[in-house]
C-alpha cells in the first residue's frame, strides 16, 4: 500500500494513532502509519533486555482505569494480569511509600506528635481518604500546614524543579494534584477499579491491535520531512494532501514553531543491572534529594519476574530540544504555554482534513486510559461524520 493510496494517513504509532488505525481498518479503510521510531508502541514500547527481564525502554507504564469500557477494549488484544504499583520515596535516607500516607508520618515524626498529627487529620478531612498537597497547604491548623509544608519542602518542591524544569509555583497545579495524600495506612499508588499489566508485553499488545490487513506501519519515517502547511492546507512532498491525516506529533513542529516553541520535558535513561536480588523496597522510587535524577524505576519488579540479578533504570529529566536523539514525554504547563498551544491549536482547527490528538498534539499530560479515551472519542466523531 503506497502512501498515495490510503484513506487515512496517521502520524505516529503510539496508543492514539494506533487505537485509530485499528478502528478505521475496520470499517473497511487503508491506513498508513508513519512512525519517526524504528518500532511501533511509541512510549510504551518495552522488550526482553540482555538479562532476560521484560524492560520499557521509555519509562514505567502500567495500565489502570475506573472504566470497564476502557478495559475490556483493551482486553480484546491481550491478556492481562492484576497489578497494584506501588512506589515510594526517600530523602534524609528514610524510605516511605508514595502516595504519602499515616506510615509516612510515623517515620518522619516522634510518636506522640505523629499521633496527635493523624488524629487532626482525620478530623480535618472527615469522610475523605485523600486531599491533594495544595488542600492541605491551605488548611488553617498550623500542624496540619505544617505536615504539608514539610513534605512539599522534601518532596514536592525539590521533585518538581528537577522534573520540570521550573519553580513549582510556574507549573500547572494540576501536575501538583496528581499525587495525593492519604488519611490512612494504605498503600498503592492508584485507586482505580482496574489496574494491569499485559501478560506477554506492551509490545505484543500494540502487535495484535495492528494487525489487520487495511493497516501499513512504516518505520522509521519523520513526516515532518514530508508534510508541512501551506496556505492553510496540508501538503505532502509539495502536493494538497486530499485525504485525511491523524497527526500525534508536536503541534509547534508542524508549524515550523512559527509562534515559538511549546515546551517539553524529555528524559535521560542510565541503564544498569546488579546481581543483587533487589534493588529498593518498591518498582518505582523518587529521590528528591539526589543531584541531577529524578527516580529509579526496577524493571524486575514491573512486573514480578523471576530472574537472576536485577535491571533498573535511573531517569535524568532534561529538556526537549528538537533535532537531538531525545524524545518529547511531558508537556511543561505554564501559562504562558499553554496560551501558545492555544494559538498553534486554532491553526491546526482551520484545517479540515488534519485531526490532531495524543499526549503531544493535546500538549496534555494523559495516562494511557485517557490517550485510550481521547482516541475512541476521535473514532465516534469519525462514526458521526461517516468518514
Amino acid at each position: 500500500m503506497g502512501a498515495f493510496e490510503v484513506d487515512y494517513l496517521i502520524v505516529g504509532c503510539g496508543l492514539t494513532g494506533s487505537v485509530i488505525a485499528r478502528h478505521l481498518a475496520e470499517q473497511g479503510k487503508r491506513v498508513t502509519i508513519w512512525e519517526r521510531r524504528n518500532h511501533i508502541g511509541g512510549n510504551m514500547y518495552d522488550y526482553i533486555d540482555e538479562h532476560g527481564f521484560l524492560v520499557q525502554k521509555y519509562g514505567p507504564h502500567t495500565f489502570h482505569t475506573k472504566k470497564k469500557e476502557l478495559y475490556d477494549y483493551i482486553c480484546s488484544f491481550e491478556q492481562w494480569q492484576d497489578y497494584k504499583l506501588t512506589c515510594g520515596a526517600v530523602w534524609d535516607g528514610k524510605y516511605t511509600p508514595t502516595p504519602f500516607n499515616f506510615t509516612t508520618i510515623d517515620i518522619f515524626y516522634p510518636k506522640e506528635q505523629a499521633q496527635q498529627l493523624k488524629v487532626k487529620l482525620k478530623e480535618a478531612f472527615a469522610k475523605r481518604e485523600t486531599a491533594t498537597v495544595m488542600e492541605v497547604l491551605a488548611h488553617p491548623d498550623p500542624d496540619i500546614r505544617g505536615y504539608a509544608e514539610f513534605l512539599f519542602q522534601n518532596d514536592y518542591a525539590p521533585y518538581t524543579a528537577k522534573q520540570w524544569g521550573v519553580s513549582p509555583k510556574e507549573i500547572d497545579p494540576s501536575v501538583l494534584r496528581r499525587v495525593p495524600l492519604r488519611f490512612c495506612y494504605k498503600e498503592g499508588y492508584f485507586d482505580d477499579s482496574y489496574q494491569v499489566m499485559p501478560v506477554h508485553s506492551f509490545t505484543d499488545f500494540f502487535r495484535k491491535l495492528l494487525d489487520h490487513p487495511n493497516i501499513q506501519v512504516d518505520l522509521g519515517i519523520d513526516a515532518l520531512e514530508r508534510l508541512d502547511i501551506k496556505k492553510n492546507g496540508l501538503c505532502l512532498n509539495n502536493k494538497p494532501v486530499t485525504f485525511p491525516v491523524v497527526y500525534t506529533g508536536a503541534l509547534d513542529e508542524l508549524f515550523g514553531k512559527v509562534y515559538g516553541t511549546l515546551p517539553y520535558r524529555s528524559l535521560r535513561f542510565e541503564w544498569n543491572y546488579t546481581n543483587e536480588d533487589s534493588v529498593q523496597p518498591a518498582p518505582v522510587v523518587a529521590y528528591p534529594q539526589e543531584m541531577g535524577y529524578t527516580r529509579i524505576t526496577e524493571y524486575k519488579k514491573l512486573p514480578i519476574q523471576q530472574g537472576q540479578g536485577s535491571s533498573f533504570a535511573i531517569e535524568y529529566p532534561l529538556p526537549y530540544k528538537e533535532g537531538e536523539s531525545l524524545e518529547p514525554y511531558y508537556p511543561v504547563l505554564t501559562e504562558e504555554s499553554q496560551q501558545r498551544y492555544f494559538i498553534y491549536r486554532k491553526m491546526a482547527d482551520k484545517i479540515q482534513n488534519l485531526i490532531c490528538c495524543g499526549r503531544l498534539a493535546d500538549f496534555q499530560y494523559y495516562n494511557m486510559d485517557q490517550a485510550l479515551e481521547r482516541a475512541l472519542n476521535i473514532c465516534r466523531q469519525f462514526d458521526k461524520k461517516g468518514n
